[in-house]
């Protein structure tokens, strides 16, 4: 049975993957005009209500489509985030759902960290 208990990130935590973890996926869930505006460097912009379609892609769609290698289901460093924090977690529950085991949602989301980002 799948868990809805969703594992988080904080800010430190991901400040310390941006960047500098090749092994970091960081997948923005927000809307085109949100991303748009502004997003953590290296994000992947994916809408939250396409995660589960580009999630069941095949490997090669994937990379055709954003660009990057599909995350494998136990990618290390599998984080999700929208603006404030609940739509990152829709999406890290569907990746759960989907068997990706390391799925995190950043709770602090776009807000916090163009705050402390001062962006």
């Amino acid at each position: 049975m799948a868990s809805t208990v969703t594992k988080e990130i904080s800010y430190d935590e991901l400040k310390a993957l941006v960047g500098k973890s090749p092994a970091l996926v960081l997948v923005d869930v927000r809307r085109k005009d949100e991303y748009d505006n502004g997003h953590i460097p290296g994000s992947l912009h994916i809408p939250v209500d396409t995660v589960e379609a580009a999630l069941s892609m095949s490997p090669e769609e994937f990379k055709a489509k954003y660009g990057v290698t599909k995350p494998q289901t136990d990618a290390p460093e599998l984080v999700f985030h929208c603006q404030v924090g609940k739509r990152g977690g829709i999406a890290t529950n569907k990746a759960y759902e989907m068997g990706y085991v390391n799925a995190r949602n950043y709770l602090g989301a776009y807000r916090e960290w163009s705050e402390k980002e001062g962006k």
